[in-house]
This record gives C-alpha cells, sequence and structure tokens, in this order.
C-alpha cells in the first residue's frame, strides 16, 4: 500500500467535494438482452407506474430501499464482510453457546437495531449490546430501569451518538438507520441515496401455463385432495414494459457526513465507501430480477460536482483498505467485528436486571420505518 497516495491521488476529492453539499450522478441503463424489463413491484400495488405533468409516463424500476440493500451488498462474501475489509466495525450475531454466525449488522435490515443485536450479549460480557452501545453514546438513557420510568428531558448529542454509530457499524451512517431499540429521537436519514427509474414506458404483455401432464383439468385430482388448485393446467398473465430510457440516480449528501462531526480519516472512508458501493453495483449488481437483468450503456455521468473524475473500482477498494487501516489506529472502531450471542429469555431478563433495566423485547421489534 505504500505506492497507494502516488498510483491515484490519496483523497482523490480533495479539493473538488471540499464545500460541494451533494455529490449527484446517474448512469444511463438498459435490457442485457431485447427491450423487455420486470419493474420492482408492491404489495397492494404492483408496478409503481406514474405520470408527468407534460403527460410523460414513468416507472419506478428500483426503490431507493431496495437499492440501499443492494449496495450493501457490495461488502459481503458469503453473507459475511468480504476479507480484503477486515478491520471495518460491524456486529456478528451468534446462537448462544454456538460457533457459526447467524446474522450480522450488515444483512439484518434495520443493522443495529435489529433486536437479535441489541438483545443479544456481548461475547465474554454478561452485559446486553443495546447496553453497550448505550454506553458508547455516553449519556442516552431511558431512566433509572424502574417500571414505567420517563427518561429526564435533554438535548440528544449528536456528535456522541454518530461516534458510537460509526464505532459498531460505520455503514449505518451510509445507509441510514433509526434507532429506536435506544431512543426513538436517534433517526439518522441515508446520506447515499440511490434509485432507478425509467422513462417513456409502455406496456409489454404475455403470459404462458403451468402444465400438468398428469391431469390436465385438475378434476380428478379435485376430488381427491384439499389442494386442487395447485393441479392440472394453470393459465398465467405476465406483465412486462418497456422504455426510452432507463437512468440510475446516485446522490451522496456531504453536508450530512460533515453533520457528524467525524474525524477527516471517517469522513474519507464514509467517502470511499459509497462510491465503492457505487462501482461494485454498476459493474457487478444489475442483475435485479429474473427479468431485469441490466447493462451500462454509458460511463457514470457526474451532475454535480462536474470536475470530479471516480476512481476505479480497483483503485477505490485501495482507497477502502487504506481509510479503514487509519480509523483502526486511530482508535475509532471497536473490536472488529463485534460478536454478540443470542440469549434464553431467562438469560436475557438476568443480564437485563444486571444492568438495571427491562428486558422489552418489544421495543426493538422491527417495525420501525424503512430507511
Amino acid at each position: 500500500m505504500s505506492d497507494l497516495k502516488e498510483s491515484n491521488g490519496g483523497n482523490w476529492f480533495d479539493g473538488i467535494v471540499k464545500d460541494r453539499r451533494r455529490i449527484l450522478l446517474d448512469v444511463a441503463l438498459a435490457p442485457l438482452q431485447g427491450d423487455r424489463f420486470q419493474p420492482t413491484g408492491f404489495a397492494d400495488l404492483g408496478a409503481a407506474v406514474y405520470t408527468l405533468p407534460d403527460g410523460t409516463r414513468k416507472i419506478l424500476v428500483e426503490s431507493a430501499q431496495s437499492m440501499a440493500n443492494r449496495l450493501e451488498a457490495a461488502l459481503l462474501e458469503d453473507r459475511d464482510l468480504k476479507p480484503a475489509f477486515k478491520g471495518l466495525s460491524y456486529v456478528r450475531v451468534f446462537p448462544d453457546k454456538e460457533t457459526t454466525m447467524f446474522t450480522n449488522s450488515l444483512i439484518e435490515p434495520h443493522r443495529l437495531n435489529s433486536p437479535w443485536i441489541l438483545g443479544g450479549t456481548v461475547k465474554g460480557r454478561e452485559k446486553l449490546f443495546r447496553g453497550t452501545l448505550r454506553e458508547a453514546m455516553e449519556g442516552v438513557k431511558r431512566g433509572d430501569g424502574t417500571k414505567g420510568d420517563v427518561p429526564k428531558p435533554a438535548l440528544m448529542d449528536q456528535k456522541r451518538i454518530a461516534d458510537a454509530i460509526f464505532r459498531y457499524d460505520a455503514n449505518a451512517l451510509l445507509h441510514g438507520i433509526f434507532l429506536v431499540g435506544i431512543e426513538s429521537r436517534i433517526r439518522m436519514p441515508r446520506a447515499l441515496t440511490a434509485f432507478i427509474e425509467a422513462t417513456n414506458v409502455r406496456e409489454a404483455h404475455s403470459g404462458g401455463t403451468k402444465l400438468d401432464p398428469v391431469d390436465p383439468t385438475g378434476k380428478w385430482t379435485a376430488e381427491k385432495t384439499e389442494k386442487a388448485d395447485v393441479y392440472g393446467n394453470v393459465p398465467f398473465h405476465r406483465l412486462e414494459y418497456t422504455a426510452e430510457r432507463i437512468t440510475a440516480f446516485f446522490n451522496l449528501d456531504l453536508d450530512l457526513l460533515r453533520g457528524f462531526g467525524l474525524p477527516e480519516c471517517a469522513f474519507d472512508l464514509l467517502v470511499n465507501l459509497a462510491f465503492y458501493k457505487i462501482r461494485f453495483f454498476l459493474e457487478n449488481g444489475l442483475r435485479l430480477r429474473t427479468a431485469c437483468d441490466l447493462r451500462m450503456t454509458e460511463e457514470i455521468a457526474v451532475r454535480e460536482p462536474k470536475e470530479l473524475v471516480i476512481p476505479s473500482l480497483i483503485d477505490l477498494e485501495k482507497n477502502v483498505v487504506e481509510k479503514i487501516k487509519g480509523c483502526s489506529e486511530n482508535g475509532l472502531f471497536a473490536a472488529s467485528p463485534t460478536d454478540v450471542e443470542t440469549m434464553t429469555k431467562k438469560a436475557k431478563a438476568k443480564a437485563a436486571a444486571a444492568e438495571g433495566e427491562e428486558t422489552d423485547d418489544q421495543e426493538t421489534d422491527n417495525d420501525d420505518e424503512e430507511q
């Protein structure tokens, strides 16, 4: 790594993003083969088709919440952190007394707010991770542990909260987190937002039939079983779309990242991580669904600041590795990864009692809003 700064300029964004509020990018995409694609769908809605005031029909191909998951996956290998990024802060969860990882904060939908994480005990200590995180936030409390106790009014120290989140899961500051399991006011919006839209769309109707060569009508089976609807030939309708153009958009909120008040090496790491994830997704992650396999038709277009030139994926990976090392040397990360164990209800109650709080599992359920 000794020649890193000579090969790619070290902080390649120095002097370009210094006074910028946002970095705005977009990328032209197209189906890998043919013209049709399958957009994302929503319960009770289907595809999100909408019309602009001038009559142009558009469709949401991939939502912001889905893109956050896809960007996070850029750091994963076999559901765990890629070895190249060893040292980056995140939390792993293990079943009680077992050695095989169960889940981690990089794949949990609500990151550190996962009940598996907050409700587990830090390995080697009889202490809930929830309490460990509160300690790191210095002063974010929920009262003295008395049932029904209400915390005294107090301002939130956002810098200490950001420091604590970065210490245990740096990626949560990029993709957003609502730590309702700690305190309902702790909400960090996404710093990196992405979505994919298609313009001037038209429906492409097709269909098919699920064939049953044994009992095509399903009548014989209907007399013998209560699950008659899964037998017989079943015709189905299929709806795909074509579009004049498909575009992926990326927005990195530099004001938000600066507002966390993190040290320079932490800010640099988050910027490099954001661009690594964007590059990796565009070069490796455009198979969105069975019938939505896309490709880049042009290089990334930098809309703001226009003078910004984004390094290659290889150089960005080198930068991330260097910045992880710098953050580790400056003591910004907890032991990485931080390992916690799930617990039996009885053991969890004992650990919570030792910390002077209720277990209150419901407060860490994954019912918070999508980030």
